[in-house]
């Protein structure tokens, strides 16, 4: 059995998978909002899902920020108690076996690339677009999480090939301007509506007003279209993946699939592209599942052989 589970700011998320990766069990509790209490939380529902099942499983973990290996302490967490602090080592403690943690952007692709959307596809660049705006990269199932933890990371890249209009661009969390999040995740999407009319929208809401006529609304779908274009082709000059998949809540908008597969051309090195533009299979479920498929098949067999629960 494995184990995945899913630290965000609000709530954690836990599920139990067997071998073939069918859901066994699942539990939320919401988010302490503190250090200690966010191991307990983790903890807790790890001890739920063994009960339930009377099995004992591998243990991976997504968080919303980067281990650092020269370090092992975490960094650029919008939880912002998990930053400085050695979560993996003390998680792994309080459970008394290794826990995985990774980025839950990493968690997404790898969750895709294993048994979603992209499965089987070497080489796999993941996007989740949400609140913010995260990216990763699976190298044949797996995570690359490069030297400094931040492989994958476009987010914070500014908006390539800018118009005028568009710089320096509005101001990112991160202290700088015009960072790619602050125009192509779900927030971004609704601030620049909401510059552009005055309004204030909801992402879904947007979508809706664009498919009844609305004419602003669709002008702000197709500039977001077209800087989803922009940013996914300067990852594939550098990375040239054999799939792209998106995550979060950017990717239910239908449509965007086929403009940006239209635009992509446009911008990549060679003017041609082929590259497959995919929507996440698993939905809001690729994080956790990612994070249980943080371990490969044979690690999770070998620990249910030599550690029961009892």
């Amino acid at each position: 059995m494995r184990i995945g589970v899913d630290v965000g700011g609000t709530k954690i998320e836990a599920l139990a998978l067997d071998r073939s990766g069918h859901e066994l069990a699942r539990y939320r509790v919401d988010t302490p909002r503190e250090y200690a209490g966010t191991i307990a939380a983790v903890v807790g529902l790890v001890d739920r899902l063994e009960s339930e099942t009377g099995q004992r499983g591998t243990v991976g973990v997504g968080i919303p920020g980067t281990v650092v290996s020269s370090t092992g302490l975490v960094k650029n967490a919008n939880s912002l108690w998990l930053n400085g602090r050695p979560f993996d080592k003390d998680l792994s403690s309080a459970l008394g076996r290794e826990a995985r943690v990774a980025n839950d952007a990493n968690c997404l692709v790898v969750s895709e690339a294993t048994d979603g959307a992209a499965a089987g596809v070497e080489v796999v660049f993941g996007v989740i677009l949400g609140t913010g705006c995260g990216g990763g990269v699976a190298l044949s199932g797996r995570v690359h999480a490069g030297r400094g933890g931040v492989a994958g990371e476009w987010g914070h890249n500014p908006l390539p090939w800018p118009n005028e209009d568009e710089v320096p661009g509005p101001p990112c969390y991160c202290g700088r301007r015009g960072c790619l999040e602050t125009w192509i995740s779900g927030t971004g999407f609704m601030a620049d509506y909401e510059r552009h009319t005055g309004k204030k929208l909801k992402g879904a809401e947007i979508v809706m007003a664009s498919e009844a006529g609305d004419v602003e609304a669709l002008a702000a779908l197709e500039r977001l279209e077209n800087r989803i274009a922009r940013g996914l082709a300067m990852m594939i000059n550098v990375l040239d993946p054999d799939a792209i998949v998106i995550g979060g809540g950017v990717s239910r908008i239908d449509r965007i699939y086929a403009a940006v597969i239209r635009q992509l051309p446009e911008y990549v090195f060679g003017g041609t592209c082929d590259t497959p533009v995919l929507k996440a299979m698993h939905g809001d479920s690729s994080g956790v599942r990612g994070a249980a498929w943080l371990w490969p098949r044979a690690q999770d067999e070998a620990l249910e052989l030599v550690e029961p629960v009892r």
